[in-house]
């Protein structure tokens, strides 16, 4: 294979992935719409059964009085939420933090053997034919739940996605400011997704899956969201998702604890590969094969790679040429290249000096978590990923 060949290769997948995908997602939506203007997705509103709210703990007591009342306000019935909590090797005193509220189920189990352990156990107490998982930092808005029981009106809809919001602040770092950005903009192709389809997996922030849909999930699972989601859609389910149903929080403090949680999170993309292998045929998944291919498999893998070898095959084309003084399209597209690792590398240097200079964090960030997607494909490989989450630190917490 020619240089040329492969660059052109590999700047279709930078592109296609980052945002060609969502165009095309826009086009077929517009296109759905046109020739089937009548079908929609009926939802029930009034729609009200019993829910179990199932938050998952460890070490987490300066976010406990904060969680549990946001889950106290939430407009729904209260008789009709059954308030679980579990905590695996807790040993900050949040789960006798947690039992002073009567409200609270609250099972503990002294040793930490991660959270899907947590999860699998905690299941088997809940008494609603609705689950909504929640983190412990992240605050609930008031509807969430109202939004979430409203998709399950449709007998078909097997798993629900909520949207995760970045709290913004002023005094946000190159972490805030990118992932604020990357969530909205993630937040926008799960939509489309959903309407043309099904959404491509949740976020543990927040999603909710019908109980009876629950199977025990391997305890080494890195991302518990995707793989309990993606399984249900898997069954012929469809995820529907809500942006009205959304859980905020912080960004992380800085770049570093950013990357510490996306490795992880590259990491458990590439054990979800191969742990969903059926949802890349499409003879059994139609069309939620080709989603799931472009969303996720391509930003977990070939993309990332893609991004940072398209340098250098970039670099010796030029240099095969004798072009970097003529404005032909290699050497222009090498300067922009090199123009926009200049922008990260300056990114870098300004969060350093905690100077608050927010449009050079966004090259900062992309550079920095498609780095971390290396890392952690790396890190799957080498065994050496933890299935016990490292929490990142978050601003103001």
């Amino acid at each position: 294979m020619s240089l040329v060949i492969l660059f052109w290769i590999l700047l279709f997948i930078i592109i296609y992935t980052y945002v060609g995908y969502a165009f095309v997602l826009f086009f077929l939506l517009k296109l759905k719409k046109l020739l089937f203007p009548k079908h929609v997705i009926k939802t029930n509103n009034s729609y009200e059964p019993n829910v179990c709210l199932f938050v998952t703990a460890f070490n987490e007591k300066d976010f406990v009085h904060q969680k549990v009342e946001n889950s106290f306000s939430l407009d729904y019935p209260k008789e009709k939420i059954q308030y679980l909590w579990v905590t695996d090797g807790s040993d900050d005193g949040t789960p006798e933090l947690l039992k002073k509220y009567t409200n609270l189920e609250v099972y503990h189990f002294d040793e930490r053997r991660g959270k899907m352990h947590a999860m699998n156990r905690g299941v088997k107490f809940v008494k609603a034919p609705i689950i909504i998982f929640s983190d412990t930092n992240t605050i609930l808005g008031t509807q969430s739940i109202r939004e979430i029981v409203a998709k399950f009106s449709n007998k078909k809809t097997g798993c629900v996605a909520g949207e995760k919001r970045i709290v913004e602040k002023q005094t946000d770092t190159a972490a805030g400011a990118g992932e604020g950005l990357y969530w909205k903009f993630e937040s926008w192709i799960k939509n489309m997704d959903a309407e043309l389809n099904s959404a491509v997996g949740a976020v543990g922030e927040l999603f909710a899956i019908r109980t009876e849909l629950f199977e025990d999930v391997e305890t080494d699972t890195l991302l518990d969201d995707f793989i309990i989601s993606l399984r249900i859609a898997l069954k012929g389910y469809h995820i529907a998702y809500t942006p009205n149903a959304y859980a905020e929080e912080t960004a992380s403090l800085n770049v570093k604890e950013e990357l510490k949680r996306k490795i992880r999170i590259a990491a458990g993309g590439i054990q979800t590969i191969f742990r969903l292998k059926n949802l890349l045929n499409p003879f059994r998944s139609g069309l939620l094969s080709w989603q799931y291919f472009s969303h996720k498999v391509l930003r977990w893998t070939l993309a990332p790679i893609s991004l940072f070898l398209i340098l250098f095959v970039n670099l010796i084309i030029v240099a095969q040429q004798g072009s970097f003084a003529n404005l032909q399209f290699y050497s222009v597209f090498l300067y922009i290249q090199v123009i926009c690792y200049l922008l990260a590398i300056f990114g870098w240097y300004f969060e350093n000096k905690k100077l608050r200079v927010k449009i050079l964090f966004v090259p900062y960030y992309f550079v920095t978590i498609n780095y971390a997607s290396i890392m952690g494909i790396f890190r799957y490989f080498n065994g050496k990923q933890s299935v016990v989450w490292e929490k990142s630190k978050r601003s103001d917490s």
